[in-house]
């Protein structure tokens, strides 16, 4: 046996009741032309698509949508208000207004807009030049709130994604300047501004909106198909083709999907609709485990219970294939050994979930009780058997094992 499947086996011997071994991939699963995708049921997580989704791509415009996350927060905060007013700049009339001729919202030179008229010509219209006054606003420099944009993604759960702007766009000695991201962290990304902001989140399904007596209709043409769509975003960049953010609404049910690497716009609008569809009509909800219910048990050292039951604290549920309902399987992960006292809540491991071979979802467990530090005898047994695993563990990797 192959060294790294031992070491593997050591390090999930804290296994619940609902272990899995691996299977087979699932017969005739859906594929996509999209080079990079990712797509999840937004109630319960489920990871419905996943290709290259860990891939990072240069954002383009989708950028903006961790502009509007930043200025959200900032008006969720107080720190400004939709009726707070900026001034144009000559840097963003000249590098996103009309004389960019890029998407703009027109903003005329040394004029003061309202925040909530420059957070629709981001979100209806993708304006560059709405984009750089906020940033310039908000943070005096966009070099500045580039930083914030950064750090606003470590904050919501976006542990690589960088920001050199607030357009997404490149610049022109440097096309690589535009920032990284992946598709995996734009879903992220489209969940907190629907799931934290739901009362600035209606601005990316509005159809239109004039302003300075200029009408504009949004750009995303999702909106127009009457599938539930309501958001969010478009991008482009060159030798890495067509983007899009997306989520959809229908009987109750939400799903978030993010997809690169398509050939051209009108690719990217066919294909996008087709995955919606295909994970709106394909899956079903169900439940593995209640909220109070004991998943499973990790062993606990020197305490007074050799283990400590642990639970989700919220109901699992996941969305499963129609036809295939019965390859589900689940695994306790958990950082072995728990050390007593262990207090109730305590935050232990982790439940991964899985369909087939592929992992779908993924949710933190906790101590269900407390467990006091047990006899002396005892504290001295399990430190004796803590000692003789970690030798076995030392021995195992510097061993050499057939394979």
């Amino acid at each position: 046996m192959p060294k790294r499947l031992i070491l593997l086996f050591l390090f999930f011997l804290g296994i619940g009741h609902a272990v899995a071994e691996a299977q087979p991939a699932i017969p005739g699963a859906f594929d996509t032309k999209a080079a990079q995708a990712f797509m999840i049921e937004g109630s319960t997580g489920t990871i419905l698509l996943a290709k290259n989704e860990d891939q990072p791509i240069s954002p383009a415009s989708l950028a903006k949508l961790m502009t509007l996350d930043v200025i959200y927060d900032a008006v969720g905060r107080g720190e400004i208000s939709l009726d707070t007013e900026y001034p144009v700049s000559e840097n963003a009339w000249r590098t996103g207004g009309a004389p960019s001729r890029a998407s703009t919202m027109f903003a005329a030179l040394k004029s003061r807009i309202r925040v909530g008229d420059l957070i629709q010509g981001v979100a209806v219209q993708q304006a560059n030049d709405s984009c750089i006054v906020l940033a310039e606003g908000l943070s005096v420099s966009e070099r500045e709130f580039a930083r914030r944009m950064t750090a606003r993604a470590r904050e919501i759960g976006i542990p690589r994604a960088t920001f050199t702007n607030s357009t997404g766009l490149p610049d022109a000695n440097d096309p690589n300047s535009g920032g990284k991201i992946s598709m995996r962290e734009l879903v992220t990304l489209a969940q907190d501004l629907q799931q934290k902001h739901t009362d600035l989140y209606r601005y990316f399904g509005q159809a239109d909106f004039t302003w300075n007596k200029i009408y504009q209709r949004n750009k995303n043409p999702l909106l127009l198909l009457n599938i539930g769509v309501d958001g969010l975003g478009l991008g482009f960049a060159e030798g890495e083709g067509f983007s899009i953010v997306a989520s959809v609404e229908r009987d109750g049910r939400r799903l978030f999907l993010a997809l690169g690497g398509l050939k051209s716009d009108k690719e990217r609008t066919e294909e996008t609709r087709r995955v919606l569809e295909w994970g709106l009509s394909n899956f079903r909800s169900q439940r593995l485990f209640s909220g109070s219910e004991v998943i499973g048990d990790a062993s606990v050292y020197g305490g007074a219970q050799s283990t400590v039951s642990l639970e989700a604290k919220i109901p699992v549920d996941v969305y499963v294939p129609i036809d295939t309902p019965d390859r589900l399987s689940a695994r306790i992960v958990y950082r072995w050994p728990l050390s007593a006292p262990v207090v109730t809540g305590y935050e232990a491991g982790t439940l991964r979930v899985f369909l087939g071979a592929r992992l779908v979802r993924e949710l933190p467990l906790y101590t269900k009780e407390s467990v006091a530090r047990g006899t002396l005898s005892r504290r001295a047994f399990d430190a004796f058997m803590e000692l003789a695993e970690s030798l076995l563990f030392s021995w195992l990797w510097d061993k050499p094992l057939p394979s």
